[in-house]
Order: C-alpha cells, then structure tokens, then sequence
C-alpha cells in the first residue's frame, strides 16, 4: 500500500475482507443484474453460421469477423460478392446456465476467459488480495496473450474487440491525424470515412443533463472536478451504448446491462456490438456465412489461381476436430493487429508467402496503454453505482502526450477511488519475428518501454493529486503497484499501411491478399482506435471494390 491506507483514505468502518467481498473480478465487482433474466438469444439474427465444408471454393475470404472484417464483409456483399468470414472464437449465440449469453464481470467463468484455466484480470489485486481464480478451460471471450514483456487484450467470437471494450467511439482531433496516419488524406478521412464509420458503428453521445443527474456517473463528475481544478480540459466522448436502454435500466425497467457492471466479458444489452451494427447489414444481405471455431493455418498460392487456404476447426477445448483445405480467390487478413501480424510473420518466414516484404511484422505498438488508480478523499465519493461504459476523458496530448480515459471501479459498493486508462504519445514500436526453435511468432516487446507511458501519464496524475492532497492506489495491478504498465487494450500495427501493403491495404508482392485491420495503423492513434480502424477499412474497401472486383 502507499504511506496513507486505503482506510485513511475514505473507506471508514469497511474491513478490507468485507470491501473485497463485493469486488471479485476485473473491475473489483460489480452489482448484480437485478430480477430480470437475459432471455436466450442470436446475437447476429439471420447470420448463417456453420462449418465451412472442406474443398469449398469460395470467392472473398475474410479472416476475422472484428472491425476491418465486417467492414470488408459488408461493402463486399452489397456489391454482390459472396463472402466467407473464419472466426476463431465461438458465436455466442446460446445462453449460458444463468440465462445469459455472456458472463457477469462480477462472476467470471468458463466463459470470461480463452482457453485458460486461470483468470488473468487486468487488476489482479484490491486491497491486498488476489482476484484471479480458476476456471474450466474453453474458447471464452477475453484472451490474455502473453509476450516478451507484455499482455495483449483482445475479444474472441464473433465481433471480434466490440464485444470486449468500453464502447468509447473517439474520432481523433483532424490536426492530429497527421501523426497517425501520414500517407492517407485528411479531407476525405473527416469528410467522408470517419462519419460513414460513426453512422455504420451506431455511435451517438449521452444526454448531458440526465448525464449531470445520475448516479451512475458521479465518478465521471468527480473526474472532471478534479481534472479541471487543476487546469486540464475535461472532454466528452461519444459511445456506442444505447442511452435509451441506459435510462430504462436506471429506472428499473429493463435487465441491467451497463449498470451492472456487464463489459470485459460481454455486455447482454444495450451495448452496440458489430453483431447489431455491421454484422446485422452483412446478415441481412444473405450473401454472408461464417465458421466460428475455424483457425486459418497457412495461406498459400493455388496452382489453378487465388489461394489455397488451410482451417482447422477446433471444439471449446481448443483441441482440433478436423482439418480442412479451401480454395479463395482473394483473401483479406483481419484477425487483429497481433492475429493478422502472427500469421503473415509466420507464413513469410516459413515460405508459405515468401514475397511479403521486409515490412511485414515490424510498426508493432500498444496506443501507449497505461492504468492507474487514485486514493479520493471522503468528501469525494465516486458512488456505489458505476456505469461500466465510460463517456469522458482528459486531454493533455499537446502539452503532456496524454489523454486519459475516466474508467469507472464499478464494485457495488463505495471505494472513494478513481480509475484511469490513458493513451499516450509512445515512440516505442515492436517487431513480430518467427522463432523456428519453438515454432512460435515473438514480439520484441520490451517492459522499460512503458515507462515513457507512465511519465506521460504522470503530467496529469501528479499535477491533480498535488492539487487534491490525494495518492496512487497501489493494490490494483500487485503489491505496491502503481502502474498497470503491463498490458495493452489497444494492439496496433505490425503490417503497416504504405509500408507492408500499398496505402489502400494490398500486400505487397500478391494480387488479391489484403489486410484491413488495426495492423495497419503504426502504433498509435491518440484516443480509443476502434472508429479509425473502422474508417480506414471503409476508404479502402471502397478503392479495393471498385478497383479489384
């Protein structure tokens, strides 16, 4: 713990046992959903979801049902192109035997976490006492991949990261678009692609004035108190939770969604996940079939022209249940920044595409990920009721090369803590390389990089603690921790656009392989990347389609 106890600082009359009673999972817990139950249901109805027949023949093959996925997956089929789409993860379309399809952050089970027998929580501690249990292996939502130095955060299932993250729908300020992406336009970016990405996302902005009277968020309130106390800009940040939903579930007429704290392991309700956005047109467009637990192995040149595509299908085990061979005229790598940037590593390496060039793998970064926590003082309390969707952020990126998102600590119960994500302005870039003795793609990822994070991140933190007379929590993230230093939410690069692929996303030294991922954004976009990655994979599909098809 720091030199003032979490008891000195605003937990009076709470024993650490019973305070940690209510904070059994990521967030430390949240309150449970109430008397509704979550009816069983199809996440994507109408989606055709089965097994892809080994010998098929298929036109588009898109690897990964995330955001670049279903981006190429719709555009392709509006303009008439059957599409396949391989996911690695399940569909979560079956309930659970709570009702539910996905499980609650305050409960994690056999669903929360891929394939591991033990949970792997970004907070792994509070107050001293480990949060992680064990659980049945099986093919759950969050996977914990473990690097060099690093943990990478990334959804499993169909819909790929908007299953998993906060829902927080950042466009990055137009000046500092440059530094993101440098070879592409501006003009058309704001104009064109990043409102085509909000409207095909579901993205609004909450009602202020209901904003400044909940509950739900008096620890955004308590954010931005602090925040400008002490000069910083407190900004606003749309989402693609449903408000409405948010409302009824304030007032008790809905099951609870966001107010139960549902996020890391799924959201049951209200929030606007690829399967009710992007997935739902693709679906409804009936030229779209997925293959959920399908793992692409090798992608190689057909004799007869396009690609010969190897699959293993897997059961919730993990373990292969068959292997299987398919024919694609073109194929579009959207696995993730780290699922993409593996397989092309692996695959040019071992000389299944040896013509991929010398850019493949390498622009890798982390979107200058890193989580602290705050020590409020009794008069600052941040509410037993947290939203778990956050709407809010501070900005100092110009002056300190940091924005920090105001994360909720939704445990049912009053911690007097505030909890921060912050993005920062990291020059840090790793590279993804093959390792033949262990069969298995590195990353040159290096744990002191992230100091160059928290040093951001402190230009904030510091200023508002000294302000406030107030402390790091430092029994979050281990003992006598400050700093969540150790993992990223945001994987970015590794097959970087203009560099590894022409700057419309077309790998270099193949006709008809594309990526249209977040591996093609080097590293770092300054605020949350999901609505940039959608964007970009708009501008070029729409080039790819009407240039390639």
């Amino acid at each position: 713990m720091s030199e003032h106890s979490p008891s000195s600082q605003g937990i009076p009359g709470t024993s650490r046992r019973r305070f940690l009673t209510g904070t059994g999972s990521l967030l430390g817990g949240a309150a449970l959903a109430g008397a509704f139950a979550a009816p069983a249901r199809a996440e994507v109805p109408g989606l055709d979801v089965r097994p892809i027949p080994d010998g098929s023949q298929v036109r588009a093959l898109v690897v990964g049902t995330g955001y670049g996925g279903s981006v190429a997956a719709l555009r392709l089929a509006r303009a008439g192109v059957d599409v396949h789409m391989i996911e690695m993860g399940t569909a979560w379309d079956t309930a659970g035997p709570d009702g539910k399809i996905f499980a609650n952050t305050t409960t994690p089970d056999y669903r929360s976490f891929w394939l591991r027998t033990r949970t792997k929580q970004p907070l792994s501690q509070f107050l001293g006492f480990p949060l992680d249990k064990d659980v049945p292996r099986y093919t759950g939502i969050l996977d914990a991949e473990d690097f060099a130095g690093i943990t990478v955060y990334q959804g499993r299932g169909i819909g790929g990261g908007s299953l998993v993250n906060g829902g927080m729908a950042v466009t990055p300020l137009r000046e500092r678009f440059p530094e993101i992406l440098p070879t592409v336009d501006p003009a058309e970016m704001y104009a064109t692609y990043y409102p085509r990405a909000n409207a095909g996302l579901g993205v609004t902005s909450v009602d202020t004035a209901w904003w400044e009277s909940t509950d739900a968020y008096q620890y955004a309130r308590v954010g931005r108190k602090h925040a400008q106390r002490s000069g910083f800009p407190f900004v606003f940040v749309p989402n693609v939770y449903d408000w409405d939903y948010m409302k009824q579930e304030a007032a008790g007429a809905v099951p609870k969604s966001a107010l139960a704290g549902e996020v890391i392991y799924g959201n049951n309700h209200g929030k606007k996940s690829l399967q009710k956005t992007y997935l739902a047109q693709a679906a409804a467009t009936g030229r779209v079939t997925v293959s959920a637990l399908h793992r692409v192995t090798s992608v190689t040149p057909a004799a007869a022209g396009g690609y010969t595509v190897a699959i293993d299908q897997i059961d919730t085990t993990g373990a292969v249940l068959a292997s299987k061979t398919v024919r694609a005229d073109r194929v579009f790598f959207a696995a993730g920044s780290v699922g993409t940037s593996k397989l092309l590593t692996r695959l040019k390496a071992t000389g299944a595409l040896p013509a991929l060039n010398e850019h493949i793998g390498k622009g890798w970064g982390d979107n200058g990920n890193v989580m602290c926590g705050r020590a409020n003082h009794m008069w600052d309390p941040t509410g037993k009721l947290q939203s778990a969707m956050p709407t809010a952020g501070i900005d100092n990126w110009d002056a300190g090369g940091a924005f920090a998102e105001v994360a909720p600590l939704p445990t049912g119960i009053e911690t007097y803590a505030s909890f921060y994500l912050s993005i920062t302005r990291t020059p840090r870039r790793a590279e993804f390389t093959w390792n033949p003795a262990t069969g298995r793609v590195d990353l040159s990822w290096d744990r002191a990089w992230k100091q160059t994070s928290v040093d951001m991140a402190k230009s904030i933190f510091d200023k508002i603690n000294a302000k406030e007379g107030t402390v790091y929590r430092s029994d979050l993230f281990g003992a006598y921790k400050i700093w969540g230093d150790h993992l990223t939410y945001h994987p970015l690069g590794g097959a970087v656009l203009d560099r590894a692929t022409d700057n419309h996303g077309r790998l270099h030294g193949y006709r008809g392989l594309y990526v249209i991922d977040g591996s093609l954004v080097p590293g770092n976009t300054s605020v949350n990347p999901f609505v940039t990655i959608t964007a970009l994979a708009e501008r070029n599909i729409e080039r790819i389609v009407a240039e390639d098809f």
